[in-house]
């Protein structure tokens, strides 16, 4: 007999919400129904996009009855309250990582369910894994003997302690690290071993954050459960991938790999000293072998959708839906109990944690008096350049979705705003008093369609807001990847035009083509005082090491260049990307043109990563990106992903958009230089310094 699905809904429609969608798709028992998000862009969206109903407010997704079960995806400080109402109105309860911030928060939750007769999940998604289960058996059948010692660890770079988006709520706070990456950890020791004891707690690698105190990038934690010695290492520095649990025991030793999906079991054998090594190795190889093998075919069967991370939730929603199905008690991998120790071990660690350091504190209490609005000045650019006109003499006013950012060190100058990008008023409103508008922002779209309305209708809005708003100068950053940069013998300059149409090229390039000339139709009929920078390869500090405009990366340690990395890339240090923005407000014959910020011919992408070994002792393993098979790979893809998973508005783009990637084309920077005596970094070894040696790129 067939058993009605549970109707299901998501509350918070952020990055993570599309690996749940994704794996409620597959999970037997659950039919994904509504989004809840306070943007009612985000939820129009989410929605539209896997064809559900969306709501701005919770409790009228409540009262219209649309679902039975929620999965819980907002900021952690939100999870406990959110999930006590949800239980409170008959609901069941999925409820991602961290579950609450404390334990005793946690319990509000625990007790919620029990009062309410509901259940509650803890979102703990890595134990869903196949090759976890199969850890589990072996430690509970006695397959590795009595186990002495465990460690748990996660080595995977966290990018945003370098780089940010420094608003997220992970970096608000030196604890939210833990908060963030713990209950992964902990879930795993507490479901294999038991409660655990925390006793020692060292930290280091040390980051400083704009306008804020350091943040330690790794952690080691010496802990017990039982007799069984538990160690924990978080490290989040630029490392080799190693997201692993460790058990030794006295029959033998087994690894898992959670990022992966793989399992090996190493132990003794009873051959001679000869063969006793050779036997141990070829073991070794035949399960390293086999695992492989089982995640190369899983992977092609279901065209590279079945990554070891997605495949966890579906173990989890697995075991969360089954229980609601049959009505029986859920898993104690993910119930009540184990969420509770979890967070007592991570309640523990914290209370040794040192006392932070006060926030750094801006010179005066003065209230901003903003006459530059910045859109996207929390990005890497836009930190930048708001820093850049503070130091110019400028109160800035920055878009921003919270009222704190990488500027409390200046808050005397810089004034964060919240305006809607979409709402015409609310956007008119916040250039009230302003002279100037930079638009630095960039949506991440999908499908062309997505483009034309949330990148490119969304700058036109903000710049007919600008137009209604009198402002003085409207400056707006393009790229330079909207050239046709496939032919080494063409240079590029300003007065090089884009393909017509663009439609086969890829949608960033193509979008930000469509807002430039968008833009240049408000500038010749109703008067937009428009002037329009095409950064191009930005580095230096605050950038990331792995930047996808010079290849393709494969973790921190290895990366496929785009072509065979030999020409001369287009790069430029943020700090000069910043004065050339500067140089555009203060130049009165910027207006109606367009600059190419690139710097003066320095280093191929070979020569950068050269540079990277030399200066930073880290050798990074290039591999020459043909780009004509690049392009043949991704044929293919289009052809599956249009017609085998029949996805909507799945682009191709043409081999010179591949081309283009590399950059082969040179380029003149002679216009800015001469219109607005702007003077780009010309020593190579200057240059190297600030890209390189000081930009921080492995975070220590």
């Amino acid at each position: 007999m067939t058993q009605t699905p549970i109707r299901t809904a998501i509350i918070g429609a952020g990055y993570i919400a599309d690996w749940h969608a994704e794996a409620l798709k597959v999970t037997n028992g659950a039919e994904l129904t509504a989004v809840c998000d306070l943007s009612q862009s985000s939820a129009n969206a989410f929605a539209e996009a896997y064809g559900i109903t969306a709501y701005t407010d919770l409790d009228e997704m409540i009262d219209a009855d649309v679902c039975d079960a929620v999965h819980i995806l907002t900021p952690p400080n939100s999870h406990a309250m959110l999930a006590e109402k949800c239980l409170h109105a008959g609901l069941h309860c999925f409820v991602e990582k961290p579950v609450a911030l404390s334990h005793a928060e946690t319990q509000t939750v625990v007790q919620a369910a029990e009062e309410a007769g509901k259940t509650f999940a803890a979102g703990h998604n890595f134990m869903g894994l196949p090759s976890y289960q199969r850890l589990k058996a072996a430690k509970e059948n006695g397959d590795l003997g009595r186990i002495t010692s465990a460690e748990i660890n996660w080595h995977f770079p966290l990018a945003p302690l370098r780089s940010g988006p420094f608003g997220l709520w992970l970096l608000r706070e030196p604890k939210n690290l833990l908060l963030e990456l713990g209950p992964h950890l902990f879930a795993f020791a507490v479901d294999l071993l038991g409660p655990v004891e925390v006793e020692y707690l060292s930290l280091g690698k040390p980051i400083a954050l704009p306008a804020d105190t350091d943040r330690p990038q790794s952690w080691r934690i010496l802990a017990r459960a039982g007799d069984v010695d538990v160690t924990l290492n978080i490290s989040m520095v630029e490392t080799m991938d190693d997201r692993s649990v460790t058990l030794r025991g006295t029959t033998a030793q087994a690894r898992l790999s959670y990022a992966h999906d793989t399992l090996v079991v190493e132990g003794e054998n009873a051959s001679d000293l000869v063969l006793n090594p050779l036997r141990k190795q070829l073991n070794l190889a035949g399960q390293n072998l086999r695992e492989g093998v089982v995640n190369a075919t899983r992977q092609l069967a279901s065209l590279n959708r079945k990554s070891a991370y997605g495949i966890s939730f579906q173990g989890a929603f697995s075991a969360f839906y089954d229980s609601l199905q049959n009505d029986t008690p859920l898993d104690a991998r993910f119930n009540g109990p184990a969420a509770l120790n979890v967070m007592q071990a991570i309640d523990d660690t914290l209370a040794l944690l040192p006392k932070q350091a006060a926030k750094p504190q801006p010179k005066t209490k003065k209230k901003p008096k903003p006459s530059v609005l910045v859109i996207g000045g929390t990005g890497f650019i836009g930190r930048a350049l708001t820093r850049k006109l503070v130091e110019r003499g400028k109160d800035v006013r920055v878009l921003s979705r919270g009222n704190t950012g990488p500027f409390d060190d200046i808050a005397d100058h810089v004034e964060l705003y919240s305006a809607p990008l979409s709402n015409r008023e609310a956007l008119t409103e916040s250039m009230q008093g302003i002279e100037a508008v930079y638009h630095l922002g960039k949506s991440m779209d999908t499908t062309w369609e997505d483009c034309l309305k949330n990148d490119v209708g969304v700058t036109v809005g903000i710049a007919e807001a600008a137009i209604d708003a009198g402002v003085k100068r409207f400056i707006y950053t393009g790229t330079i990847a909207s050239y046709d940069m496939s032919n080494p013998e063409e240079t590029i300059t300003e007065t090089t035009g884009f393909d017509d149409g663009m439609q086969d090229r890829n949608l960033y390039a193509r979008s930000k083509a469509k807002c430039e000339q968008e833009l240049e139709i408000l500038h010749n009929t109703k008067d937009l005082p428009l002037v329009i920078a095409r950064p191009g390869i930005v580095v230096g500090a605050g950038g990331p090491l792995q930047h996808w405009g010079i290849g393709r990366w494969h973790g921190a340690g290895a990366v496929r260049i785009w072509g065979n990395g030999t020409n001369i890339l287009p790069f430029v240090l943020i700090d000069d990307v910043a004065e050339g923005l500067v140089l555009m407000m203060e130049n009165e014959d910027a207006i109606g043109q367009s600059f190419n910020l690139v710097a003066d011919p320095m280093m191929s992408g070979r020569d950068y990563f050269a540079a990277i070994h030399h200066q930073l002792g880290a050798k990074i393993k290039v591999a020459t990106g043909n780009l004509t098979a690049f392009w043949m790979a991704d044929a293919v893809k289009y052809v599956l992903k249009k017609h085998a998973l029949r996805r909507h508005g799945v682009i191709r783009p043409s081999l010179a958009d591949w081309k283009s990637r590399a950059h082969l084309s040179p380029f003149d920077n002679q216009h800015p230089k001469e219109v607005l005596n702007w003077q780009p970094e010309a020593s190579k070894a200057e240059f190297i310094r600030k890209a390189i040696t000081e930009a921080n790129l492995l975070g220590f």
